[in-house]
């Protein structure tokens, strides 16, 4: 039904809000309950280090995948605070609509595959399961 992003974005999918009927109520109990985890997952992650800074910088989106792009619409709503010098979203597959969306968002948008029809991005990987925060903050620790 959306999706939000650090700095406060939200991103509603009107159509489905309104199609399924979805209440105001809930709405708000859901993205509070995904804030916390966000926020938690950005303590997890970040530790003692502060914010990079993107201003003036190119900065390269990317996913597993895009089907509805709500996700990556946050995340460049988000980046786009910070006044980027652009911003490119490279995903290995994804619906060609959702792709051809996202240039309207985007600086540049890769799109490798956007198979037609397209069911899901799970189906274009042997192994689609959710990467762990243990997993997540080993790869970081790599940069340090």
């Amino acid at each position: 039904m959306g999706a939000i992003a650090s700095g406060g974005v939200r991103l509603l999918n009107h159509e489905v809000v309104d199609g399924l009927g979805i209440p105001g109520e809930l709405i708000e109990q859901v993205a509070r309950r995904e804030e916390v985890e966000l926020e938690r997952r950005e303590r997890l992650y970040r530790g003692s280090r502060p914010p990079v800074s993107l201003s003036n910088k190119t900065v390269i989106l990317t996913d597993d995948g895009l089907a509805t792009g709500s996700t990556m619409r946050a995340a460049v709503a988000a980046i786009r605070r910070q006044e980027p010098a652009g911003i490119i979203v490279a995903v290995p597959v994804g619906a060609p609509s959702t792709c051809d969306d996202m240039r309207d968002v985007a600086d540049d948008v890769v799109c490798l595959r956007t198979p037609e029809p397209f069911v899901a991005v799970g189906l274009w990987y042997r192994d689609f399961r959710e990467t762990s925060d243990a997993e997540v903050r080993e790869l970081l620790g790599r940069t340090d």
